[in-house]
């Protein structure tokens, strides 16, 4: 059983059993009319978690229509093209997850023949699904007895409960995940894990927490306390680089040099243009690019507007990125593909540029050039 003396300071404690009933209760008169919710098909539910994660539901809920409607099997998923699929993602983020879910289709079409584990551990086996989304599934497809954890029911169960631990370490980890065990009615779990993600994403919201209307403030720990915004305690901060690119887009007639991206970095498998690292954004200098100098040899008419920064933050890295223009005589053309190639490097047309993945930055300079 779980040690109530470390969740509770606040005297006449109700049972745990008010605590279930109440988020049961509260649930059905308040929940988002959301797709993934109409069903048990695990393929769904699966897709819906990996879009979901680290992504609001007003931002995936188109994704997720699309891929449905491009992939309605997890058999149809796993045999489109990695290019495809990275395409029908871009503007998500997180393109790992993109990868790992195409991973995971294939995994489960070839190995599993087309058919979804039926059991947390086993979910755990699969490409890309951790502790959340295999808790998810098990419960939402298969009704297994099996808490979620995610950054909603960390931040209900720290506020009620009066959880000062931090939820980054492992120990706050294994401590709300015992919890949350404990709680998780056996005969409702789905529709209890359901309740208290929504009932953290509605109603105890991290910032202005509706606690006037709250079904659960009369025994609230941080209501009570003055905690509300105190908790959860998360000491852990991730360290943000910051990091300055110099693309070149390179055209000769209608085409531009494009490379794809590779291992071990952001944006893995997608396509943008040749770049040039900096040290810091105020360090870029066009002339000083060694591919700056080898394109002279093609005798260019280049075009490079120091103002125009393009900034993207993400969760670790922020990124300023400057475009230099180098317009090329079609009639050297020829020679271009072979340096191109040289590089690593190819050349495609704008409506193969269109089809491919790209990082949202590039997407943004060429909307911005049309």
């Amino acid at each position: 059983m779980f040690n109530e003396n470390l969740i509770r300071k606040i005297p006449n404690v109700l049972t745990f059993n008010h605590f279930p009933k109440k988020l049961l209760h509260w649930y059905p008169e308040n929940k988002r009319d959301l797709p993934w919710r109409n069903t048990q098909n695990p393929y769904i539910i699966w897709l819906s978690e990996i879009i979901l994660q680290q992504t609001r539901v007003a931002q995936g809920l188109p994704y997720f229509k699309e891929f449905v409607k491009h992939y309605p099997t997890v058999e149809d998923l796993a045999q489109a093209p990695i290019e495809d699929v990275l395409r029908l993602w871009q503007g998500l983020g997180y393109y790992s997850r993109a990868r790992n879910l195409h991973q995971c289709a294939k995994q489960v079409s070839e190995e599993l023949g087309g058919d979804f584990p039926d059991n947390y551990q086993a979910l755990l086996k699969l490409k890309g699904i951790g502790q959340y989304t295999a808790a998810a599934i098990a419960s939402f497809a298969f009704k297994e007895k099996v808490a979620v954890l995610d950054g909603n029911v960390f931040r209900v169960l720290s506020r009620y409960f009066g959880i000062d631990t931090d939820i980054s370490s492992p120990k706050g980890k294994r401590q709300f995940q015992t919890l949350a065990n404990e709680l998780i009615p056996g005969d409702q779990p789905d529709e209890y894990n359901q309740a208290i993600m929504e009932f953290g994403a509605l109603q105890c919201t991290p910032k202005k927490a509706n606690c006037g209307h709250c079904p659960l403030k009369d025994s609230c720990y941080a209501y009570a306390n003055g905690q509300v915004e105190a908790l959860p305690v998360k000491i852990k901060k991730t360290k943000v680089t910051t990091r300055a690119f110099l693309y070149h887009e390179v055209k000769c007639d209608n085409l531009k040099i494009v490379k794809t991206r590779g291992p071990k970095d952001i944006w893995q498998g997608l396509t943008d243009f040749p770049l040039v690292e900096y040290p810091s954004p105020e360090k870029i200098n066009p002339e000083e690019s060694s591919l700056f100098q080898e394109l002279q040899a093609f005798k260019p008419i280049i075009n490079y507007q120091s103002e125009k920064t393009y900034k993207h933050i993400l969760s670790h890295q922020k990124i300023f990125s400057n475009f230099v223009t180098f317009n090329i005589a079609p009639d050297k053309c020829d020679e271009v593909k072979i340096w191109a190639d040289s590089k690593g490097y190819r050349l495609c047309d704008d409506e193969e540029l269109e089809a491919l993945g790209k990082p949202q930055l590039i997407v943004r300079y060429l909307n911005d050039q049309k």
